[in-house]
């Protein structure tokens, strides 16, 4: 049954992660594409947690850690260039 679970969360988070990707491929706004990059960042921690949870092997969780704060950063630092007046299409 442990194993059906990982399955089934790896399939889920596969196809999160292109619907991310076709997000990010068709944007069409610069926001858009940024949400998406933070979406694929998060599956991308997702698919970290569920490789701890299978494997055991807990110094990865350092790892996704590490990704979740550079996420936060990068979506803190696009915030402030759009409220700087960066380029916005919806202007």
């Amino acid at each position: 049954m442990f194993e059906i679970a990982i399955i089934v969360a790896n399939v889920l988070l596969s196809i999160s992660l292109v619907l991310g990707f076709w997000r990010l491929y068709l944007g069409p706004t610069l926001p858009d594409r940024v949400v998406a990059l933070e979406l694929i960042a998060s599956l991308t921690i997702g698919f970290i947690a569920v490789y701890v949870i299978a494997s055991g092997r807990t110094p990865f969780i350092d790892v996704a850690m590490v990704l979740a704060l550079t996420a936060f950063l990068a979506a803190v630092g696009f915030a402030r260039y759009l409220e700087k007046g960066g380029h916005r299409e919806d202007d």
